[in-house]
């Protein structure tokens, strides 16, 4: 029997934090769940599921999740990697990001409603959801793959080669979305079509990222690190360059790039995703048509005062699978 690829939909990733972190800060905090806890980042968080759900009618859907916010190794290599995120709190743990005290009671809420709509989870011991997504979109090897985040560090995951990779970039909110391929990403950042995921990687090294805490080559911005990449074709090739007393490289480029070759070999490994984590799925990956557990699912949604979105969660579920 023939498989029509189409009518089975995309394989849809969710980056999990950056999406209910948007909602936190994107839904006033009016309503309460019956215990009093805040449920904006929840309502919000789960009415963006359901408009993606509508928006990409996926066959399968897994939102990662930050087993750990800020790796280990990647503070070995760049001591400060999102460390102005810490929280700095006498009572805080160590380690601990600075997250609002209203949101983080409503993480194992969000948790509880995917859980009851059948929508799988995914994490990796010691890993980011960013190493999660490259992971799954790596990997797969049947469906097309549109990855959702607000963090366009996943725009390296762009590919066209069987099964083509997609980023929807929600970093300035659902209704301002963009959906990247390689072409996309090449024409917004002046890197090569023909390697445009990677080289956006490479370009992001070197201009640095100071929402992580990397601050990349001195003297070195977007313009001139896309140019750099362009011209050379990767960060790889660049840094030989650098080395090549023949290689036509201003002098005063060669300079600035000579001098910061221990941040580049530290944070290169450090800005790409992990490719081949050992993520954990918390069940199967197939976008359910109704709800897993529907008894449940009501339960929460009058518990968190989240009747509507939750009801327009479901109606998303039905509608993906009748027209795919």
């Amino acid at each position: 029997m023939t498989v029509d690829e189409n009518a089975r939909g995309p394989l849809l990733l969710l980056d999990g934090a950056s999406l209910w972190f948007r909602a936190y800060y994107a839904i006033p905090d009016k309503l309460k769940a019956a215990d009093g806890r805040s449920v904006n980042a929840l309502r919000g968080f789960t009415d963006m599921v359901a408009a993606l759900v509508t928006k990409h009618r996926p066959g399968r859907l897994v939102v990662a999740l930050d087993l750990n916010w800020r790796p280990q190794f990647r503070v070995d290599l760049v001591p400060s990697y999102k460390a102005h995120r810490l929280d700095t709190a006498a009572d805080a743990p160590p380690g601990a990001e600075e997250v609002p005290d209203t949101l983080t009671p409503q993480v194992p809420m969000i948790l509880e409603v995917l859980e009851a709509a059948g929508i799988a989870t995914g994490g990796a011991d010691g890993l980011e959801a960013d190493d999660v997504l490259g992971t799954l979109a790596t990997r797969e090897d049947r469906d097309p793959v549109i990855v959702v985040s607000g963090d366009r560090d996943l725009l390296q995951l762009v590919r066209d080669t069987a099964p083509p990779v997609r980023v929807d970039y929600v970093g300035r909110g659902l209704a301002k979305a963009e959906l990247f391929g390689p072409a996309e990403v090449a024409a917004k950042y002046g890197v090569p079509v023909a390697n445009a995921g990677p080289a956006y990687a490479d370009m992001a090294t070197l201009r640095g990222d100071a929402s992580d805490g990397l601050p990349g080559v001195t003297g070195i911005g977007d313009k001139s690190a896309a140019q750099l990449i362009s011209r050379f074709g990767s960060l790889d090739a660049l840094t030989a360059a650098v080395d090549d007393p023949g290689s036509d490289l201003a002098k005063g480029v060669r300079a600035k790039l000579a001098a910061a070759q221990p941040y580049l070999k530290a944070a290169a490994p450090v800005v790409r995703v992990v490719r081949d984590a050992d993520v954990v799925l918390s069940g199967a990956d197939r976008l359910p048509a109704s709800p897993a557990d529907p008894d449940r699912l009501l339960a929460l949604a009058g518990a968190y005062n989240a009747e509507s979105p939750v009801t327009r969660l479901i109606k998303a579920l039905a509608v993906a699978r009748e027209n795919r």
